[in-house]
């Protein structure tokens, strides 16, 4: 009993080094929301197709989904805060690929997508690297409260980088916005070598293969039904949440200009902000079930109300109710995870949880960018209606699977337990729902 109150005393003191790490994070978020948001207005602009636009989303994503079952492994075999260190630096080169493009006279969108794959290919050393990170360093009890700030750092690209990139483009072009990420990767490992500096690195060996480190960690996510269920639950939640994710820009930008979209944008995810800091302060009690179908069935319906009508007052309203619900589903999943998953675990479970809960993303980038441009084709609308259209559909079928989660018997049980050690683990675990 002693000893576990040492430990805890010893992780809450590290709470600083999270908020210094977090702090890398914000930074780097807003600098890729920067490039994330211009991306869009630039291929739009040059195309005029939302499946173009999707296209340039779906290869930011997809290698670092890939790659994420093996990132979580490295995770749990290497030095943490290097990985992070590498992959932030490294993910860099994709970008500045872009920039000298552009600086010659244009990206073709050839050069983009091969420009933000190489940057996504990096990128996927990041994310399993940092969740573990912060079950190294931070206490059980501060588990929901660092959720709610990391939320913080993941809205920063839906909050400020919209802002910001729609005021820039209005007095500049898309290399601005690149030039300010690329400073932003260099900041972020700095913050981390900081930290890394101020922890010490556990020494484990390894006698285990790399393939069987891979088999442990996918045998930790589907040995437990209820687990196996919420994490397939979430893949579906996460397809169609990414037609608003997606489709919003060409959405707007078929109606309104980049300035309007970025404001529209903030103010959308202030909505994230709101509940990012009253978790921050509060964090959960109990209930995360409950709560977790709850928000998933807000997000659902704001949604429809998000792509009724042409009518930038309605979309902002929705749009911020939508954000407002996504940090309490996000902090619900993330605690379910960490309080199911040995700390030895964490790092090749973040990889497998991830990567299936987040297929759903890799369907819908390949899916509903195609789908708008159809029905836009089907209606004669354009191609604003038919994103509309197709995300109002999205958070129908989205509320209709947080009903599932709430009244399945084998998720409600993980609530009640926690981490127990299986013959080769035990686990239960997600992977986060925004990062788009």
């Amino acid at each position: 009993m002693e000893n576990n109150v040492t430990d805890n005393k010893a992780k809450k003191s590290n709470f600083g080094k999270f908020m210094l790490l977090w702090s890398g994070e914000l930074i780097s978020s807003i600098g890729g929301g920067l490039t994330s948001f211009g991306l869009s207005v630039y291929v739009f602009r040059m195309t005029g197709s939302a499946s173009a636009t999707a296209l340039v989303a779906l290869l930011a994503f997809l290698p670092t989904l890939l790659l994420s079952v093996p990132a979580g492994v490295l995770a749990d075999r290497m030095d943490r805060r290097l990985l992070m260190i590498i992959g932030d630096g490294c993910s860099a080169i994709g970008i500045i690929y872009i920039l000298i493009c552009m600086l010659r006279g244009g990206a073709s969108l050839t050069q983009i997508c091969i420009g933000v794959t190489v940057s996504s290919i990096f990128s996927a050393l990041l994310e399993p690297a940092y969740r573990a990170t912060i079950t190294d360093i931070l206490d059980k009890e501060e588990y929901t409260k660092a959720s709610g700030i990391v939320g913080l750092a993941g809205s920063a690209r839906y909050l400020i980088s919209p802002l910001i990139a729609g005021l820039l483009l209005a007095v500049s072009d898309i290399s601005l916005l690149l030039v300010i990420d690329i400073c932003t990767f260099f900041l972020t490992v700095i913050a981390t070598l900081i930290v890394r500096s101020h922890l010490e690195t556990k020494k484990e060996e390894h006698t285990a293969s790399f393939m069987t480190d891979l088999k442990e960690g996918w045998t930790t996510v589907t040995g437990n039904r209820g687990i196996l269920l919420l994490v397939l639950m979430t893949s579906g939640v996460t397809l169609f949440m990414g037609a608003i994710q997606i489709l919003s820009e060409p959405m707007i930008l078929d109606f309104s200009d980049s300035k309007t979209l970025g404001i529209t944008e903030t103010v959308c995810a202030s909505g994230m902000l709101v509940s990012g800091v009253l978790l921050g302060i509060r964090g959960i009690k109990d209930g995360y079930v409950r709560l977790l179908s709850a928000s998933l069935c807000g997000c659902g319906l704001a949604m429809i109300f998000f792509g009724m009508r042409e009518y930038i007052p309605m979309i902002t309203a929705a749009g911020f109710a939508f954000f407002f619900m996504l940090p309490y589903a996000n902090s619900c999943l993330d605690y379910l995870t960490r309080t199911n998953i040995p700390d030895e675990l964490q790092g090749r479970a973040w990889g497998v949880i991830g990567f299936i809960s987040q297929l759903g993303y890799v369907v819908a980038y390949g899916l509903f960018g195609v789908l708008a441009d159809a029905v836009a084709g089907w209606t004669g609308q354009g191609v604003g209606r038919g994103a509309g259209i197709t995300i109002m559909a999205s958070g129908l079928i989205m509320a209709v699977i947080s009903v599932f989660i709430y009244f399945n018997k084998d998720i409600r049980k993980l609530e009640t337990t926690g981490v127990v050690y299986y013959p080769v683990s035990k686990g239960e675990n997600y992977g986060r729902i925004e990062e788009c």
